[in-house]
């Protein structure tokens, strides 16, 4: 492939190929990322099936409670209180994939998918409600979310789709 230079303002720029094409490959690709990715959606998998068989609310960011399971019922029952705590597990196996995507840098557009749809389930508060019914903080992270996504060519995941949103109208979904 053919190196394209330019110059803008008197520096002299190289195409992305020329830059990237002296770096280590690890540097240029995402495969940490995306490997963090698997481990994300298998877990957060596991987290909405315990989460339909406890029947109780689980968000992202937050831990179930005793509370939790009180307010459902009268008192815990065992299945419930399982449930509850296989969650929690989930949850603690989760956290450590969740610091790692935050901290590992994204070299491509791909990366910053990973990173977009790992911000879209932490704030996944912001796909309840349409939004133009959301505030005006909110709906510039959505949008800059989605708009990432779209741009990534990946989807909001199914999770998101299902809070009462319309995840995918900005992403031509």
């Amino acid at each position: 492939m053919r190196n394209r230079q330019f110059f803008q303002d008197g520096a002299l720029f190289g195409s992305p190929d020329a830059e990237t094409s002296a770096l280590p490959l690890a540097t240029t690709n995402d495969a940490g990322l995306l490997a963090l990715e698997a481990q994300f959606d298998s877990l957060v998998a596991e987290l909405v099936a315990a989460q339909k068989a406890s029947g109780a609310a689980i968000y992202p960011g937050r831990r179930p409670s005793a509370q939790d399971s009180v307010e459902a019922g009268s008192e815990p029952d065992t299945d419930q209180g399982a449930q509850t705590k296989k969650a929690e597990a989930v949850l603690a196996r989760l956290y450590p994939i969740e610091q790692a995507i935050m901290a590992t840098p994204a070299r491509t557009i791909t990366g910053l998918g990973v990173k977009a749809r790992h911000a879209a389930y932490v704030m996944s508060q912001y796909w309840e409600a349409p939004v133009d019914q959301i505030d005006w903080d909110a709906r510039a992270m959505r949008l800059l979310i989605e708009a990432v996504c779209g741009l990534a060519n990946v989807t909001l995941p199914s999770w998101e789709t299902t809070m009462g949103g319309s995840a995918n109208e900005h992403l031509g979904g």
